[in-house]
């Protein structure tokens, strides 16, 4: 799938935002390795620390499905100036489940975006070992 069809999936995913604090949506379209995808939003709570972002949440939700397997994860952030990379603490989680080649696009419009991978945003991932240990 192109990562422009990505991105509009993406961002009709971040109109089913939940944001009534931060009014910043967010969209994540993630494209499993079989040809699917999962879409996802952001989902605030009045208590910060229990919001779950967009990234996240199409993980989780792929996972769920039983996929393990990804190709690409494309965020859109509508309510921005400028294209938004995930935070820190979707950069650790999404390194869990891909490696650092990992594609990764992120825009506040179609037209305004950056192409990344996940080395690029994560590139001291001192934990994969834990993993290859656990294995």
């Amino acid at each position: 799938m192109e990562r422009t069809a990505l991105y509009e999936l993406a961002a009709e995913a971040a109109t089913k935002s939940y944001s009534p604090y931060s009014r910043f949506r967010v969209g994540a379209a993630l494209l499993c390795a079989d040809g699917s995808v999962v879409c996802a939003a952001n989902v605030e709570n009045r208590s910060y620390g229990l919001a779950i972002c967009a990234e996240r949440s199409a993980f989780v939700s792929a996972i769920a499905q039983g996929k393990t397997e990804f190709a690409e994860l494309v965020i859109a952030t509508p309510d921005s100036d400028y294209p938004v990379s995930p935070c820190g603490a979707c950069r650790q989680f999404i390194s869990e489940f891909v490696g650092a080649d990992f594609p990764i696009r992120f825009g506040c419009s179609r037209d305004s975006y950056v192409d990344s991978t996940m080395g690029e945003l994560f590139p001291h991932d001192a934990l994969h070992e834990l993993k290859d240990r656990a294995d």
